[in-house]
């Protein structure tokens, strides 16, 4: 297929390749064998952290470095070097510190240094007292030594600028498929030997040299989203260094990895993960829940459930006929997935959304930050999970499952099924990936954190999590959005203070129910001051969950 100069469309902003693996196989030379424990994160002693206030305006209070890993670890630290931007929030108070608690916000392609300052405040007071916080952006990611396949921000944007979240009718099918091919060749010819290094277990061996960057003797570790599996490969890389792991909702790690086999698969990586049916099942529940609550509180609400999913239907079979300005079918469905992630104020503002193009009305819109925009990065997340995680490789293929997503789990399957198309034609496969086994016994149990309606990282997820791990307890957060640290818990707080302090895990079966429900009316108690949904917790680019 000829390449194209087709422009692509962002979809929103930030909070997802086939494989020959035998299972339980970890390709290269640094752990083929996976019942001995991975070498430690590079070679000779931990080298300490040069640390210094950070200079971004957003990350005011924290401090920075930067640390310099192998590209390749079966080099053994004899090759070409990368490197890895690191932050961390200090332990609040110093004469009761305990040590370092690490934080990967998801992704895959979280930047850790946009993630910590923008959920800092959701942990739990004790352990911003307790702990200094760290967080880094993974290789490949952000500033670090990152996958960039276009000369700088402002060609990323304009060639990014057309490409519909997913494609609609034939014509957009062929454009998007080949768009995403030609986003892939010029990652071969930009990034060919970083494109090799990216994957979750070169990451897991980062973040054990970053363990021990920071004195640590065993990894203390809160991990959300795709975090989770990262915080499930370096528990089976490294049994013995797995201190206090926190997976908060969970990739079903078998499902991620295809179960290893050598075949290609028949469901691309997120319709295995079933985040369509995560997605339709929030969804409906917000439209229930939307429609018992008066006006005032969900501006979409028809006055009943069955009304307001009615309504719901009516204005998708509107908008799929004729697009309202700007506001074509894909995007308002692009934005509704992303909308479900946060309770507050996601469902509100998503519910206003609706309501305005119901009106038809041009809803408002954040507006950007001030200053020079980043480079958006949305090849970074495929870069990542497109060399690990098996995907069919015949780009027709995905029309097929689009066709199956939305039979079973309706409009937002659309975003689900073509999410993972890129892979179809991405040059590269990682050199170095561990998919499984997932049951290594750690040095301590590992805390399985999973909300009931969770748009991306559905609850079943959380339950595999916890079977297929070597020791693990899974506490069951009875709410809604994707993770319990993005819709908070005080009873979840808890469970995490006790674990992190002591070891002590919640008793088998035990529960936690939300702060604040969905539409709940206004209390001294209700959230004001969040992130925004569309700026930190809701990505909208294939790859990322």
């Amino acid at each position: 297929m000829p390449a194209v100069t087709m422009k692509w469309r962002r979809r929103g902003v930030l909070c997802a390749a086939g494989s020959v693996l035998l299972s339980g196989v970890v390709t290269g030379s640094v752990a083929a064998d996976p019942l001995r424990e991975a070498p430690v994160g590079g070679p000779g002693p931990a080298s300490g952290l040069g640390w210094r206030p950070c200079t971004g305006e957003a990350q005011r209070g924290f401090e920075c470095a930067t640390e310099r890993v192998p590209l390749d670890y079966s080099d053994r630290g004899k090759g070409r070097t990368i490197e890895l931007a690191v932050i961390r929030a200090r332990a609040t108070v110093p004469g009761r510190r305990i040590g370092s608690l690490f934080f990967n916000p998801g992704g895959p392609g979280g930047a850790g240094t946009v993630g910590l300052p923008a959920q800092y405040d959701k942990f739990p007071e004790t352990l911003r007292q307790r702990f200094d916080i760290v967080s880094w952006d993974p290789r490949g990611i952000g500033e670090s030594t990152a996958v960039r396949c276009f000369a700088d921000t402002a060609e990323a944007e304009r060639r990014h600028a057309d490409v519909p979240p997913f494609p609609v009718g034939r014509r957009q099918r062929e454009e998007f498929i080949a768009a995403y091919a030609d986003l892939g060749r010029r990652c071969e010819r930009r990034v060919p030997e970083l494109l090799r290094h990216v994957s979750t277990a070169d990451t897991a061996r980062d973040l054990d040299r970053l363990r021990r960057a920071v004195g640590e003797r065993q990894l203390r570790y809160w991990g959300v989203s795709y975090g989770t599996f990262l915080g499930a490969t370096y528990a089976n890389l490294f049994p013995s260094r797995a201190g206090r792991l926190l997976l908060d909702g969970n990739v079903d790690p078998e499902a991620w990895a295809a179960d290893g086999s050598r075949k290609e698969p028949k469901l691309s990586t997120f319709l295995r993960l079933e985040s369509d049916l995560g997605s339709s099942a929030t969804l409906g529940q917000f439209l229930d829940l939307c429609g018992r609550a008066p006006t005032s509180r969900c501006g979409f609400s028809a006055g009943g459930a069955a009304r307001t999913r009615a309504k719901f239907e009516e204005l998708m079979r509107r908008l799929a006929r004729q697009p309202q300005g700007t506001w074509t079918y894909a995007k308002t469905v692009s934005e509704v997935r992303g909308g479900l992630y946060t309770v507050h104020p996601g469902w509100n503002e998503t519910a206003d959304t609706l309501q305005a193009l119901w009106e038809r009305r041009t809803p408002e819109v954040p507006e950007a930050p001030p200053g020079p925009p980043p480079y958006p990065g949305f090849e970074q997340p495929l870069a990542v999970l497109c060399a690990e995680s098996p995907n069919p490789r015949d780009p027709r293929r995905y029309t097929e499952l689009d066709r199956f997503s939305t039979r079973r789990a309706g409009d937002l399957g659309h975003w689900w099924a073509w999410a993972n198309e890129p892979c179809s034609t991405w040059p590269a496969e990682a050199a170095d990936k561990y998919l499984g086994p997932w049951n290594r016994p750690t040095a301590h149990p590992v805390l399985v954190v999973n909300p009931t309606y969770d748009p991306a990282t559905p609850y079943q997820g959380g339950v595999a999590m916890a079977r297929e791990l070597a020791d693990a307890r899974l506490l069951t957060l009875k709410g809604y959005g994707h993770t319990a640290l993005d819709n908070p818990s005080g009873c979840v707080g808890d469970h995490a203070v006790r674990y992190f302090l002591s070891g002590a895990l919640p008793p088998v079966g035990a529960t936690c129910e939300q702060d604040t429900p969905p539409f709940a009316a206004p209390t001294a108690t209700t959230p004001t001051t969040v992130t925004p949904t569309r700026t930190s917790a809701a990505p909208a680019i294939p790859g990322r969950l």
